[in-house]
């Protein structure tokens, strides 16, 4: 396959765990630029200097939680000045906290999961589409999920935060036609990453069991996905990737071991 993104500068949100450290990786290993993005910014920098020893590659780290808006925008304007603009922008910073039926649902879950998984992409893309469009180039991948199609019980909100990526996806292809920037989705089904963990909060034992009895998804999985949409030529534009386990064929349906 040719390398279509070696010298490339990708900047990637959330990038200090799960399918974020995997392109981190996956990038770095096919010659890209990384700017790395995140909360934890100890975890980017061990990274960081992994990759930079490894890989032998550019990376420029900056801890940033993509909810505070004015924070956002005083980093889109340091990279502004800093000509480092990026070529691909990864939306990946996202998460799922609790899991109630509606009516028993906590505000806090509730706006932590908005504000990151909406308000964070606006933010991050908001600033940073006009420096891209500026440059007459770019590539923009949003993280969405299989969530964003089917609905599954005590879902609710996290599922309409990834409705709304969806929405947003299809939304910025139609405005940005004619700036040279493509627009891309990718939805993972089941994916074994600290995500479960951190909808239960800590609970390592309810999260391990929403994988058992069957092979889900990994990390490195969902970034080689990644890897092929942002490597396609640049006439091709894959809007939307729709990527599960193989045992796992919707969110009701998942063949597990032992099961009928």
């Amino acid at each position: 396959m040719e390398n279509r993104i070696q010298g490339k500068r990708i900047l990637v949100t959330g990038a200090s765990a799960g399918i974020g450290r995997a392109c981190a990786e996956r990038f770095a290993a096919a010659g890209a630029h990384l700017l790395l993005v995140a909360r934890r910014f100890d975890r980017i920098e061990d990274l960081r200097a992994r990759l930079s020893r490894e890989k032998s590659v550019p990376i420029a780290c900056f801890p940033l939680d993509v909810r505070d808006r004015e924070a956002v925008g005083a980093f889109a304007g340091e990279l502004a000045g800093r000509q480092l603009t990026p070529d691909i922008l990864i939306n990946n910073a996202g998460l799922a906290s609790g899991l109630d039926p509606f009516q028993e649902g906590d505000w806090d879950d509730w706006d932590r999961m908005i504000d990151t998984n909406v308000k964070g992409l606006l933010n991050v893309s908001r600033a940073l589409v006009p420096l891209m469009i500026a440059a007459g180039r770019g590539h923009i991948v949003n993280v969405g999920s299989l969530a964003g199609y089917q609905v599954y019980p005590k879902g609710n909100v996290y599922n309409a935060t990834k409705f709304a990526v969806r929405a947003l996806s299809e939304g910025m292809n139609i405005d940005l036609a004619g700036t040279g920037i493509r627009v891309s989705m990718i939805s993972p089904g089941a994916v074994n990453t600290e995500f479960s963990e951190v909808r239960f909060h800590g609970d390592r034992e309810a999260a391990a069991r929403v994988y058992e009895g069957y092979t889900p998804l990994y990390a490195e999985d969902v970034a080689e996905a990644v890897f092929f949409i942002v490597n396609a030529p640049p006439h091709v534009n894959v809007q939307n990737m729709l990527i599960t386990p193989a045992a796992q064929r919707n969110v009701y349906c998942v063949e597990r071991a032992g099961q009928a």
